[in-house]
């Protein structure tokens, strides 16, 4: 949307693409060690977390440690390739990226937690682009992304709420409960109505709203076909949440193109 907005080259959001997908993946990676260092214990016992390494004793807390050190530098390389507003910008998100695991002790809502941690892409990512964070357009666009994930980690979670309960681990599964599908609905209107705010204030085209309508549907199949008591089906609806995040990239791109093509 950056790139959109300042009508830059295509090389720019290439470039920034390849480095914002390998430092997610890098990212995302050690939260999900960082996780399983401190539910290792927990993941005990909970039947689909049982089997993970540390859980099973293939590893030990040290080696963990050792490889969270590796991906942590990855991730310190790939930060270092923005400019200086964007290296402040996300090293400011690593107090909430080490905080997440603990929140469901404490909280029924550590998905917040997680939405508020998995989307600061979307104000490093205008950062890194423009070389400094257009709130107007980047806020609107981060609740949208914070909605989205409490959707899809509410639908996730709902795998593990009868073990969950046995170990006093929380969730918006939990405290949603019969609610499920009004609340993730009315979540669902926000988020979508969060992402087309944003590109409203950014200008963005026909493509872009096809791509939102597309998420929306896409948002609304998964509630309608998700048996929210059988894990299979909660899985299957966790990644046909996934398309969401497609649909809106693929029409925010799909505009950019046709925006520098001049055939819009």
């Amino acid at each position: 949307m950056a790139a959109y907005n300042l009508q830059t080259v295509p090389l720019v959001p290439l470039k920034y693409i390849a480095l914002f997908g390998t430092g997610a993946f890098i990212m995302r990676s050690a939260g999900c060690t960082i996780n399983d260092m401190w539910d290792r214990n927990l993941d005990k016992a909970v039947e689909r977390t049982k089997i993970r390494p540390l859980a099973r004793g293939d590893l030990t807390w040290d080696q963990a440690f050792g490889f969270l050190a590796l991906q942590l530098s990855a991730g310190l390389c790939v930060l270092l390739q923005l400019n200086w507003y964007s290296i402040v910008l996300g090293a400011a998100s690593l107090p909430l990226v080490t905080l997440y695991p603990f929140m469901k002790r404490i909280t029924y809502w550590p998905q917040a937690v997680l939405g508020l941690t998995f989307n600061w892409g979307a104000m490093l990512g205008w950062a890194a682009v423009a070389g400094a964070v257009n709130w107007a357009v980047c806020l609107p666009l981060y609740a949208g992304g914070v909605c989205w994930t409490l959707v899809y980690d509410t639908v996730y979670a709902h795998q593990d709420k009868k073990d969950d309960v046995k170990v006093d681990i929380k969730s918006t599964a939990l405290l949603f409960g019969d609610r499920t599908v009004p609340i993730l609905s009315a979540l669902s209107a926000s988020s979508m109505s969060f992402v087309s705010y944003a590109g409203y204030l950014n200008g963005q085209g026909l493509p872009f709203y096809a791509g939102v309508g597309l998420a929306t549907l896409q948002l609304a199949r998964v509630l309608r076909k998700t048996e929210w008591d059988d894990r299979a089906s909660c899985w299957k609806g966790f990644v046909g949440c996934g398309w969401v995040g497609i649909w809106v990239w693929a029409g925010a791109s799909l505009d950019y193109v046709f925006s520098i093509s001049g055939l819009l």
